[in-house]
């Protein structure tokens, strides 16, 4: 491929890529399945897309780094804390219930397909393995109960380096067989590996948070110095000791992120976008080297050695794993019925597939499509069936539609009772007992103290809300707030307008970015908003019909109505804004601040 082939390649990956997040999102389905369809489109059906001629040699060694840094970003989210609550579940999930994966896949490899049992056993580790790659966009859109997600997520990521560190002692042992000596080979590969990589992992967390926690970089190089310190430890520890490389980075973040006095949230922020980065430019280019017809070759036992890992692989697995732990029968079936199978094992299938093939072992190249088609049919049939399931076993969490109020204040306590008439679930958080005190006396939900603190961290409960009011009358406390919760809920700030802000010149006032968007049709600071409820204002709820519309409720009320909030007739409130462009329509309700004529 000449200069401007490639770079034509690479902006039609990119375009791809955001296409199928976009489309992802907007059908909330993981992503991955759009990114495999469009690679195998783009590759071996269309033609467009050749990754081995675009990269060359470069092409396995992009893909290694590519998953060093996905799996540190995982394992920067596994907290010890979670442990206690989780570790038993997880930890037999990885273990036991790994080992039996293992042996049912690699058994029915065997009989169904005619792999050879050393093929078979590797087939069996690259299988056995989820992945957050897979898991965490999942999770997403399933919204389990969070003693699920958590299991599902520990296990994601725990089961990455434990799988590809077993495809290592397998694919050495294969190799080494032939000179005689596999079964100590395999050993001593086994410990090395485990050694190495704990070392070199343990010592780089422990060298990056020190950097960190003394403060010897600047903030805005935190994130460089990370992306430069896993790539470099991931090399470092795979030259002494060859694949320990992903068992150190994930090392190195879980301990990062159990490290007292290390606040490793900017660089997770900054992880989670460069993973998804990834995530979506590698799985076009390794679906788009997939061969079809090796696949279709395989024939219809391809189908039935998915049902078995997927009915029956997967079940004995949670059966043995759960067995005399607390989750109920409900629970159980949701996580026998998850586990896609992710990057991890179609990165390092590629690889060692190429390898052994290079190495004379028959039939080593079939290890890709093979691996391809357990990772389309577990990410297409649990993508469909997952949340309607969750649903069905009523362990589920509701949509993200409710509003955490940053002020337990006079008019938040107003607001918050008319939003949940409206069916929205609402938490009031406040750092005066007195505001607290008479938020419960009215039957609302509050958290007691400062929603930006480290204890909010760890106990505010997040669930169902997916909106952030700022109603404290410190605009401060509302930026303050609207700057934390920006990565929980996106655009989905809103706060009152503060009437010193708009007294502040710009080199004084807070960026409108941080403050969130005001709240109302018309701007209505606090002390505005507590103003007109002390003067006879009220808080009205009107419901529009075919025979009173937004146009009669306009000429009605005019400009002593200020808008707030607004249920669609699908149940969704939609939160007014200066800029906002609803045009309401029967069936709508309209909940108001209405001065008195």
């Amino acid at each position: 491929m000449n200069e401007q082939q490639i770079l034509l390649a690479f902006g039609g990956i990119g375009a791809a890529a955001l296409g199928c997040q976009w489309l992802a999102w907007r059908l909330k389905l993981p992503a991955i399945l759009f990114l495999l369809l469009t690679g195998i489109l783009a590759g071996p059906v269309l033609g467009w897309l050749d990754p081995q001629e675009m990269f060359g040699p470069l092409l396995m060694p992009l893909v290694s780094l590519a998953v060093a840094l996905i799996l540190f970003e995982g394992s920067l989210t596994l907290h010890l804390s979670e442990w206690k609550e989780i570790g038993s579940v997880v930890h037999r999930l990885v273990t036991v219930g790994a080992l039996s994966t293992w042996a049912v896949i690699t058994v029915a490899t065997h009989w169904l397909l005619g792999f050879d049992w050393m093929l078979a056993l590797l087939f069996g580790t690259l299988t056995l393995v989820t992945g957050p790659t897979v898991i965490v966009p999942m999770l997403r859109v399933v919204r389990p109960k969070a003693s699920i997600a958590n299991i599902l997520r520990w296990e994601g990521i725990v089961i990455d380096p434990i799988g590809a560190l077993l495809a290592v002692v397998v694919y050495s042992f294969i190799i080494a067989r032939a000179s005689g000596d596999g079964l100590s080979h395999s050993l001593l590969t086994f410990a090395g590996v485990i050694a190495c990589g704990s070392a070199f992992g343990i010592a780089g967390g422990w060298a990056l948070g020190q950097i960190m926690r003394r403060q010897w970089l600047p903030e805005y190089l935190h994130n460089l110095a990370t992306l430069a310190a896993v790539l470099g430890i991931f090399i470092a520890s795979n030259q002494v000791m060859h694949e320990s490389g992903l068992l150190a980075v994930t090392l190195m973040g879980m301990w990062m992120a159990n490290m007292k006095g290390v606040d490793v949230r900017h660089i997770l922020h900054f992880k989670e976008n460069l993973s998804v980065l990834l995530i979506s430019g590698l799985f076009i280019l390794l679906a788009a080297r997939l061969d079809l017809n090796a696949l279709i070759a395989l024939g219809p036992f391809v189908l039935i050695l998915l049902l078995i890992i997927q009915f029956i692989a997967r079940p004995l697995n949670v059966a043995l794993s759960t067995f005399g732990s607390n989750l109920n029968w409900r629970e159980r079936a949701l996580l026998a019925w998850i586990a896609p199978r992710g990057i991890v094992a179609a990165a390092v299938s590629a690889i060692f597939a190429i390898r052994l093939d290079e190495a004379g072992h028959e039939g080593a190249l079939l290890l890709v499509p093979l691996t391809f088609a357990v990772i389309i049919g577990t990410v297409v049939l649990q993508s469909a069936t997952a949340r309607p399931l969750a649903r069905l076993l009523k362990v589920a969490e509701p949509a993200p539609s409710g509003f955490l109020i940053v002020g337990a204040n006079a008019p938040a306590r107003i607001l918050g009772k008319a939003l949940q008439q409206l069916g929205s679930r609402v938490l009031l958080t406040d750092s005066s007992w007195e505001n607290i005190r008479a938020s419960r006396m009215e039957g609302l939900p509050t958290y007691f103290g400062n929603p930006a603190s480290q204890h909010a961290e760890s106990h505010l409960d997040l669930v169902g809300l997916g909106h952030l009011l700022a109603l404290s009358p410190s605009g401060e406390l509302n930026t303050l707030a609207a700057m934390r919760f920006r990565h929980e809920f996106g655009h989905r700030l809103f706060a009152l307008a503060s009437s010193q802000e708009s007294r502040r010149t710009d080199k004084h006032r807070a960026s409108g970015e941080h403050r969130g968007q005001l709240l109302g049709s018309q701007p209505l600071s606090y002390t505005k908003l507590a103003s007109l409820l002390g003067q006879g204002a009220e808080l009205y709820s009107t419901n529009l019909t075919e025979g009173f519309g937004w146009d009669d409720y306009q000429t009605l009320h005019g400009e002593r109505a200020t808008l707030l909030f607004a249920r669609d007739t699908n149940g969704w409130v939609h939160v007014v804004t200066p800029e906002s462009s609803l045009k309401p329509v029967a069936g709508w309700t309209l909940l108001a601040v209405i001065q008195p004529s």
